[in-house]
């Protein structure tokens, strides 16, 4: 068992430019509202080349894509756009040789950067083909979702998925800037936004009790996207992110604690082969089970379960574990990228702000699995 403290941290509301430190390879990131229509003004100073290709989705190709195209052409950049499908259906093998190809056809070259304007599957995309077009090239992220401004635009990890498995198949690439606008998400779904939020309780749960309690009181507001609600969260979850990077680029050890809820959140996703859950909805089920099994394993206390649900479903997200195959359930954590010596390790809860790493027999999960299933049977309610 690994234990991992957080280390002392104090949420700053009121800076818009964070720096991700990892020596040459050191990026920020900027959250100021606005930033779509001037991105060439923000780009400009990095020096990254006259030649931009923008990799979106049809959805945000409608909604800012022009507005993104005439900042960056207004700065005297030449512009590519490519369209891939919305959702997970486009984080495949096939469309990122579809990317490359645009790339080679159109003879981008090295000073070509990459923009990956849209959600976490576009940044995913556009990153690992980054990674590997004339063995890298430079990479943007300007995510418009609240799940990929809060985590997936930050730390580097870019993939596919594979069959058998979630983001199987990838490299640690870390953008050049992260640019986030605040006003992307006032077009979001609000099934998407809610999502999104359970990135945002993860970071209370893995490092900061005192954020935690934050959402816990303003959750009507943030819902609500009131600005300052918003505009903090954005920051801090940024902020908390961002250290953790800076501390484990590689998830060698400290920023395990970032896949709370994700080990069985990424099995879900997977075994309804990505058409029941959004990312969030998943991760968000993931997370009250790791509490429940910590609670089981007497590392942590019925009120850190009580809280982690109540906050969970105050959110409007799903936090029980549906009628599933246990065994494929298993399986399909048995294929995640972070099983360790064969092990499947689960990062649990000991209190609010503080976790640990476990490793979990298979035998005690498959049981763990059916009494989850069974206590969530009898939660919920009964029709009359």
């Amino acid at each position: 068992m690994t234990t991992l403290r957080p280390s002392v941290f104090n949420p700053i509301a009121a800076a818009d430019r964070l720096t991700v430190s990892l020596g040459d390879r050191s990026y920020d990131i900027l959250v100021q509202k606005g930033l779509l229509d001037r991105l060439g003004k923000e780009l400009t100073p990095l020096g990254l080349g006259p030649s931009a290709v923008i990799i979106t989705n049809p959805i945000v190709k409608r909604l800012y894509a022009t507005r993104v195209i005439r900042g960056l052409k207004t700065e005297g950049f030449d512009v590519g756009l490519m369209v891939v499908p919305e959702g997970e259906a486009a984080k495949t093998m096939q469309w990122l040789n579809r990317i490359l190809d645009f790339l080679v056809r159109t003879r981008r070259e090295r000073q070509t950067s990459l923009i990956a304007l849209g959600g976490g599957v576009v940044g995913d995309l556009a990153g690992f083909a980054a990674s590997a077009y004339l063995r890298g090239i430079p990479f943007v992220q300007v995510p418009t979702t609240l799940v990929a401004q809060v985590d997936a635009s930050i730390g580097g990890k870019t993939g596919v998925n594979h069959r058998l498995g979630k983001n199987l198949i990838g490299a640690f690439y870390q953008p050049r800037i992260v640019l986030i606008d605040p006003l992307a998400l006032t077009t979001l779904p609000l099934r998407e936004y809610r999502a999104g939020l359970a990135e945002v309780i993860k970071y209370g749960v893995i490092e900061d009790a005192g954020f935690f309690e934050f959402l816990e009181r303003d959750m009507l507001r943030i819902l609500a996207r009131e600005s300052d609600s918003l505009d903090y969260i954005l920051r801090t979850s940024c902020a908390i992110k961002a250290r953790v990077v800076s501390a484990d680029e590689r998830e060698g050890d400290r920023r395990r604690i970032l896949n709370f809820g994700h080990t069985l959140g990424h099995a879900l996703e997977t075994v309804t082969r990505y058409r029941r859950y959004q990312h969030g909805e998943a991760v968000a089920i993931g997370m009250v089970a790791a509490a429940d099994l910590a609670s089981r394993l007497g590392l942590a206390g019925k009120t850190v379960v009580e809280r982690i649900r109540n906050l969970v479903q105050g959110a409007g997200l799903p936090a029980e574990l549906p009628a599933h195959s246990t065994t494929a359930l298993i399986h399909a954590m048995r294929q995640d990228k972070k099983v360790k010596d064969r092990r499947i390790h689960f990062v649990l809860p000991t209190q609010i702000g503080k976790v640990t790493v476990v490793p979990i027999g298979e035998a005690d999960l498959r049981a763990f699995l059916r009494e989850e299933a069974l206590a969530a049977h009898r939660r919920r309610p009964t029709r009359t």
